[in-house]
């Protein structure tokens, strides 16, 4: 009787030696490696025979595990090199909302504020320029910046040398005032997608794009209100001028007067990303360097501030393999790591245009259009991805 415990003990220490060197050696319960990184893709909108496409113009959103996003609904059609959406037929605005943190979509049709309501002195939901949308007007009243329910969004009438307008929601996108007119501020043309900072009940930077002085895309720079919207004040360029272009700015706030902001380049053959930093509120910025060094033929970046303080850029890589890309900066955009292939399976170039939120477990969620290796169709998607 007395060996039997003698010979069960020996497998006990053998296990009991095999978890402590383990431990050790760093793999052990206590000091496991980090878990394999966990990428979850869905669609947001996919229809046969049409295009969806361009959060980045559009706007993204997000009140806790609700997030809205725009984006433009087409026709597919085969343009070569360009976004295969017909240009002959009818394009809309629409939006996509989540209730459950972007794991489930629903499409609305954005309706005029009043409609639901009942407000008075509201005038028109979101529409393309052009016929059916009515000519923008002045803003007459501060715009509610501080709500908690509020959303703006910006657009532009013209790729080159056009106006631009502005909607605004105050039941988080479900009904929209607007268009309201965004003046020139002393630029040939502006040519908005919505990217904006609040700072305070009236206070409000756009950090939009300018024609250069050909009248050709384009600059970028910034610009602010103090008054809640009722005048805006040009406050400085945001590099200077591109022999090529530099558009589409996506921009966070590190601090009150401490801004980071990431620019789509290119000057052909050649795309990328370029950061920029300002620490007077945007009153002049400095050259961080170029996070993304070749971009493909070029897609614009969406810049978020994560709980943990770096910094997360996603974009759209247009060279083989297509697909969706991050990149992760911990001293505020002055290095960056090596890129994060979030996916690379897309069917071509006509991709991306990402907008981003960051939801409260600190999981990045990033809608963007698409269209894989199954066929034709470009759909809108989703990746939600803890970095």
């Amino acid at each position: 009787m007395n060996d039997v415990p003698k010979r069960r003990s020996i497998p006990a220490v053998r296990a009991l030696a095999s978890f402590l060197a383990a431990w050790l050696a760093g793999v052990g319960p206590s000091s496991r490696a980090e878990p394999p990184r966990e990428i979850h893709n869905v669609v947001v909108y996919a229809e046969r025979g049409r295009f969806a496409g361009w959060p980045a113009n559009h706007g993204i959103w997000s009140w806790g595990d609700e997030i809205l996003v725009g984006f433009s609904r087409g026709w597919y059609k085969d343009r070569g090199p360009y976004h295969h959406i017909d240009k002959e037929r009818p394009e809309e605005h629409l939006l996509a909302r989540s209730l459950d943190g972007g794991a489930t979509w629903k499409v609305e049709r954005p309706l005029p504020a009043g409609v639901q309501t009942g407000a008075a002195g509201m005038r028109h939901g979101l529409l393309p320029a052009g016929p059916g949308e009515p000519d923008p007007a002045p803003l007459t009243t501060p715009l509610p910046l501080t709500r908690p329910d509020f959303a703006m969004t910006l657009r532009m009438e013209d790729s080159n040398a056009g106006a631009s307008r502005l909607y605004f929601s105050t039941d988080r996108g479900h009904a929209w005032s607007g268009p309201y007119r965004l003046p020139l501020m002393g630029q040939v043309g502006v040519m908005a997608r919505t990217d904006y900072l609040v700072g305070g009940p009236s206070e409000c930077r756009l950090f939009l794009t300018a024609s250069k002085a050909n009248a050709k895309d384009g600059r970028p720079f910034c610009a602010e209100t103090t008054d809640g919207g009722l005048s805006w004040r040009f406050l400085a360029y945001i590099g200077p001028e591109p022999p090529g272009y530099a558009i589409m700015p996506s921009t966070i706030a590190l601090g009150p007067d401490d801004l980071v902001t990431t620019i789509r380049r290119a000057d052909p053959p050649h795309s990328w990303i370029e950061a920029f930093a300002s620490h007077d509120g945007g009153r002049s910025w400095s050259l961080l360097g170029r996070p993304e060094p070749d971009a493909g033929e070029g897609n614009p970046p969406a810049l978020l501030h994560l709980p943990d303080g770096r910094l997360c850029l996603i974009y759209g890589y247009r060279a083989a393999p297509f697909g969706m890309r991050a990149r992760l900066s911990g001293d505020a955009g002055r290095s960056w790591g090596e890129a994060i292939i979030l996916r690379d399976d897309g069917g071509g170039r006509d991709l991306g245009y990402p907008r981003a939120v960051v939801r409260k477990d600190g999981s990045v969620v990033v809608v963007y259009y698409y269209h894989d290796r199954t066929g034709p169709d470009r759909y809108l998607a989703a990746t939600i991805w803890k970095p």
